[in-house]
């Protein structure tokens, strides 16, 4: 273990796109825990400077002797999530290489003309659950073993008929340059278990959910299959029970914050498209169209822990409250109460569907966000960290993607707007004192620990916001609105680099937090208690902290002749 005493040093990986400065009086190295050192990482010297050296063994002895050395001593170096260093292939970053390294052979095809009798024939001799079909060497569909026995022998179908009767035509696909992570997702959303692999349009193969057995992904896949085959409410509630454990493997992979977001956001849309499913099957199908939309966490796929829910209805214009107000009144309670029974509990604020104001047409919705751009008073500006992040999750898109883009094309360079968010932003700043150490809270239900939510994760989604609508930018994930913001001018590529890091391991250490929580019987919460973390999981959230103190520092200067 070496004591800096003096100078510099900084902790660097071993392709040096990874560095974390170390200050006078710090502790590196290991010995101290049970944890293996991880010696891919190198101490290099910035400047002349003493360092005190301990032995391992001796270092042991001294713990041993005197445990309450412990929580001072450095455990295993933890590198922020979002740059990763190679892995291998069990470990959970694996979901970040290309799935073309999961192909395993060249593509089990059959013309789309040839008869079902011969795809079967195929099949069994590949020994493979499903064929491509092509026409002209492009792919045309995909038939898997369940269309032949749900589509060919349980109908008593012809099997000299051609293949093509009985396939998915124009199935979706990924591309190789696409990850595993992205095939998850895929699989996880879609609720589909195969997908051909595509190198522009010439295709080289197949992945399917059992090749991502080996990489602790498919229980999303297969949890997903699960929830859109149960037939009622009680099935899905016995399915919610499953998503801590999700969570809990997702954690244990070690899967970024980034990835474990879209996969767990994933599994509460499907709770959520199979809730309508089941609410359209009681009611009848929906009068005029509409989009049932998340907000919030949900709508930005950063969902962790099971929390409460936000969301919408975005109605055609074509509602009339007289004919068709009961029937979306009697929808969106079946759909909010039962997302409630599965643990994503009604939100305090009302902000949901059920809620009269918040299912509307997209006329009255154009009127909402006019009024708070126009008008932006405390409560609209609360109102607009919910629904300045939506996504559609079922029904017609085009009616949230239109309302969206109206609503980018006035937030662009309103400056007197921005301002406003910029002021309200401000108000959640990271829990760091008058010399840059870490603060903790002094009383209430959670002494002594830091809200790595409301201090840490909250500012830099804000900040992200601000960027997205000041550049009027599409993007609504953290993480992606950061990347596009860099390219537009919004913030500076470094800047952006150095948010995606501080939100990456921000968000690491609570997913983590909750997961110990699950694991001892605990409700999740987003309070952490610095003894629970190493010295130098200590000092790299304050240098977190200080990216997003500083960074806000920016915008309110950037902002300030606004008001």
């Amino acid at each position: 273990m070496g004591w800096l005493l003096s100078g510099g040093v900084d902790l660097v990986d071993p392709d040096a796109v990874w560095h974390l400065p170390l200050r006078p009086h710090e502790l590196f190295g290991a010995g101290a825990t049970a944890l293996e050192y991880d010696d891919a990482l190198h101490a290099v010297a910035t400047a002349p400077s003493e360092v005190l050296f301990l032995g391992v063994d001796r270092l042991r002895e001294l713990v041993q002797a005197n445990p309450r050395l412990l929580p001072l001593l450095p455990a295993v170096p933890r590198l922020p999530r979002a740059r990763p260093r190679a892995a291998t292939a069990q470990s959970g970053n694996i979901m970040t290489q290309p799935i073309a390294s999961l192909i395993k052979r060249t593509p089990v095809s059959i013309d789309r003309a040839q008869s079902i009798r011969e795809a079967a024939r195929r099949m069994a001799e590949a020994k493979v659950s499903s064929i491509l079909l092509t026409q002209d060497e492009q792919l045309f569909g995909l038939a898997t073993d369940r269309d032949l026995r749900s589509r060919v022998l349980a109908a008593g179908l012809d099997t000299e008929r051609p293949v093509a009767d009985i396939a998915t035509l124009a199935p979706l696909t990924l591309q190789t340059r696409d990850s595993v992570f992205d095939a998850m997702v895929l699989m996880a959303r879609q609720n589909v278990h195969h997908a051909p692999i595509l190198d522009g349009a010439r295709l080289v193969g197949m992945v399917t959910a059992t090749d991502l057995t080996l990489y602790h992904s498919p229980s999303a896949v297969y949890l997903t299959s699960d929830i859109y085959q149960q037939p009622d409410l009680a099935g899905l509630v016995a399915c919610s029970g499953r998503v801590k454990d999700l969570q809990s493997s997702l954690a244990k992979a070690e899967t970024s914050a980034y990835s474990t977001g879209h996969i767990i956001t994933s599994v509460t849309d499907a709770f959520t498209v199979r809730l309508i499913q089941l609410a359209e099957r009681q009611l009848g199908p929906a009068p005029v169209p509409y989009a049932w939309v998340a907000a919030g966490s949900q709508a930005r796929m950063e969902q962790a822990a099971r929390t409460d829910q936000d969301n919408c209805l975005v109605l055609s214009d074509d509602y009339r409250a007289e004919q068709h107000g009961e029937y979306f009144r009697a929808f969106s309670k079946l759909v909010c109460d039962g997302l409630d029974a599965c643990g994503y509990v009604h939100c305090p604020g009302e902000i949901m569907a059920m809620t009269d104001k918040w299912r509307q047409p997209k006329a009255r919705w154009q009127q909402y966000f006019t009024q708070w751009i126009n008008k932006p008073e405390p409560m609209a500006l609360m109102l607009t960290s919910v629904f300045f992040d939506l996504r559609a999750v079922h029904g017609d898109t085009d009616l949230l993607d239109g309302l969206r883009q109206e609503v980018l094309g006035r937030t662009r360079g309103h400056t007197l707007f921005l301002a406003h968010m910029v002021s309200n932003a401000l108000k959640q700043r990271p829990p760091l004192g008058l010399f840059g150490q870490i603060t903790v809270s002094r009383g209430g239900e959670h002494p002594r620990s830091v809200d790595l939510k409301h201090g840490g994760v909250v500012p830099i989604v804000d900040l992200a916001r601000i960027y997205a609508l000041a550049g009027g930018l599409a993007p609504v994930n953290t993480q992606d609105r950061l990347e596009v913001a860099a390219q537009s001018g919004e913030v500076s590529p470094q800047s952006a680099r150095d948010l995606v890091d501080a939100l990456e391991f921000i968000a690491g250490l609570r997913i983590d937090h909750q997961t110990r929580q699950i694991a001892d019987g605990q409700p999740p919460d987003n309070h952490l208690k610095l003894e629970e973390l190493s010295s130098f999981e200590r000092g790299t959230l304050r240098d977190a902290f200080g990216v997003v103190q500083k960074l806000q520092a920016v915008l309110a200067q950037r902002y300030q002749a606004g008001f």
